[in-house]
């Protein structure tokens, strides 16, 4: 091996320049985005929703477990109340031990509403944290098999939420997977929070798609009582604080008895964080379930999340180390197939108006990354998401 004022190589090997080593780095992460894009994301994207030729109207039972959201309920319940649907249906709303006036609110209501059901908790469950208790007492009191969740802090986008997320069901079907939001507002934080839920969704939906479910948001879920029955419900996961949702179907969905509901009246859409530390706090909590996923939903979704976020430095390193119109080249390539993804599947889930930003949003995950990474090593925190 010989010693020169370039570094160290072996006898007869050049060496490689590092603006090189950069650009080859690049080119990799790149690929490996393009591949999600168009494998996966495209599903979305391309979505159409199924002809059927008989649509069955199953009866369905709408679960929301709510503590202290006596604004929530009386602003956003009567949404879900007056949907319109012409099958048996119901909503259950299990009020967990809340200090507010929750429960005059639900009395009001339901003099005013018959198919209004609400079941009043008044002890904490011992060593079960969140929300699996009250949502495993509201799936018991449920009349129907067709269990629809939401959060009381959720409004459906439309009357027609529960027809069009019921006709998700067909033979074999077991698990219906939705798009829950949140409102539209001014300001820079209301983009990126709303961005992250539509990527997050962007992934969920189109992994579903491609036959390899891994989570569901409980502001817009649904899936069979027997399947909650079958499978014990909570029980290997009542030792984690959160997952009620995306750790149970992590657990039950499969490529045969899942499938996905993009359609703009079946969303449901939620008051969004007003500060940096609320969201912050909600995001970090979230993430701390991520580390109990199946092996190799962890890895694809690792692989991802390493190659988006080191693209942007590799991108800045190739610019200023390399030839800069090779790299604007990939960057190039890359944002082609990238932007009509996103156009297609943000017009399909009603955040269009997020398009002509999408360039700084993506940048801006990896920010979102070097804040939020730590959490899914983070030992998850008690109590209420």
């Amino acid at each position: 091996m010989d010693s020169r004022a370039g570094g160290s190589t072996f006898a007869g090997m050049p060496t490689i320049e590092p603006g090189l080593i950069i650009f080859i780095a690049l080119a990799g992460v790149t690929l490996i985005q393009i591949f999600y894009y168009t494998l996966l994301y495209s599903r979305v994207a391309l979505y159409k929703a199924p002809v059927k030729q008989n649509s069955i109207h199953h009866p369905v039972s709408v679960i929301i477990c709510a503590r202290d959201e006596d604004e929530n309920l009386a602003r956003n319940l009567p949404g879900v109340l007056v949907q319109r649907y012409n099958s048996s249906w119901e909503v259950v709303v299990v009020n967990d031990n809340s200090l507010d006036d929750s429960k005059y609110i639900l009395q009001e209501l339901k003099k005013t509403f018959k198919s209004l059901h609400v079941v009043e908790l008044t002890q904490e469950a011992k060593l079960i944290s969140g929300k699996k208790y009250p949502l495993s007492v509201g799936i018991r009191e449920a009349k129907h098999e067709v269990l629809l969740l939401t959060d009381a802090d959720c409004v459906p986008a439309s009357e027609n939420w529960i027809q069009i997320m019921q006709d998700g069901y067909d033979e074999g079907i077991e698990i219906v997977l939705g798009y829950g939001a949140y409102h539209k507002k001014k300001g820079l934080l209301n983009r990126l929070i709303r961005f992250e839920t539509f990527h997050t969704a962007l992934q969920y939906l189109s992994y579903a798609l491609a036959g390899m479910p891994y989570m569901g948001v409980g502001r817009n879920l649904s899936y069979k009582k027997d399947l909650f029955i079958r499978n014990k419900g909570f029980s290997s996961i009542n030792h984690i604080p959160s997952g009620d949702d995306d750790l149970f179907i992590n657990k039950v969905a499969t490529k045969k008895n899942t499938v996905v509901v993009i359609h703009p009246e079946a969303i449901t859409r939620s008051v969004p964080k007003t500060t940096w530390g609320g969201w912050l706090r909600q995001k970090s909590r979230h993430y701390t379930t991520a580390k109990y996923y199946k092996p190799k939903h962890k890895f694809l979704l690792g692989l991802y999340f390493m190659t988006q976020f080191i693209f942007y430095p590799l991108l800045a390193a190739g610019f200023i180390f390399y030839d800069w119109k090779y790299v604007a080249g990939l960057f190039g390539l890359r944002l082609i197939i990238q932007a009509p993804v996103l156009y297609k599947s943000m017009k399909k889930m009603g955040e269009q108006d997020l398009w002509p930003w999408f360039v700084f949003l993506d940048m801006w995950m990896f920010f979102y990354y070097l804040i939020f990474a730590p959490a899914l090593w983070r030992k998850p925190r008690p109590g209420w998401s």
